[in-house]
């Protein structure tokens, strides 16, 4: 049978450029240490500002990858 098994990780990914940045951020930090992602669904979007007003963007990812045979 070719039927798959996922395990689902949270990570959340920060970027002072772009919330697209904080999102690669975290799925790129996951593949260095996880194998067979397969999806992603970005679960939250927030944000805080510093005291010169600059935004740092956060958001929640969960990661979907493959359970190995």
């Amino acid at each position: 049978m070719s039927e798959k098994v996922y395990k689902i990780v949270h990570v959340i990914g920060t970027s002072s450029e772009s919330i697209q940045h904080a999102v690669r951020n975290a799925i790129e930090r996951a593949n260095k240490t996880l194998r067979n992602l397969d999806w992603f669904e970005v679960k939250e979007i927030r944000g805080s500002v510093n005291k010169e007003g600059e935004p740092l963007f956060q958001v929640e990812v969960r990661i979907g990858f493959r359970l190995e045979d």
